[in-house]
């Protein structure tokens, strides 16, 4: 995770959680309940630069160093629908970025 906890308070962002999952998310056909929990209890601003943490919760990709992007809040969501992760699965990501899409599938 980038951010300092000094930044990275997942109480204040709340509300932008709830936003991201309800009006990007849910709404364009996303519906499964583990996916959207874990998006919803994870802080995304965690897993971003400080210097774009007030876009965390944007719909699109954002910039997390050496050329790499958080992948945008949707995307997460339907590649993780795609994957079909059980109870019991394994996950080995290996420098795909910032580690949010790791932390949603083992939610």
């Amino acid at each position: 995770m980038f951010s300092s906890s000094k930044v990275c308070n997942p109480i204040l962002r709340e509300q932008e959680r709830k936003n991201m999952v309800d009006l990007q998310i849910a709404s364009r056909g996303i519906r499964d309940k583990k996916i959207l929990s874990a998006m919803l209890s994870i802080p995304r601003e965690c897993f971003v630069p400080n210097s774009h943490i007030l876009q965390a919760y944007e719909d699109k990709p954002l910039p997390i160093g050496c050329n790499q992007t958080i992948s945008q809040p949707f995307m997460v969501a339907w590649m993780s629908l795609l994957l079909e992760v059980r109870k019991g699965d394994r996950i080995f990501e290996i420098g795909t970025g910032s580690g949010y899409q790791s932390a949603v599938l083992i939610f």
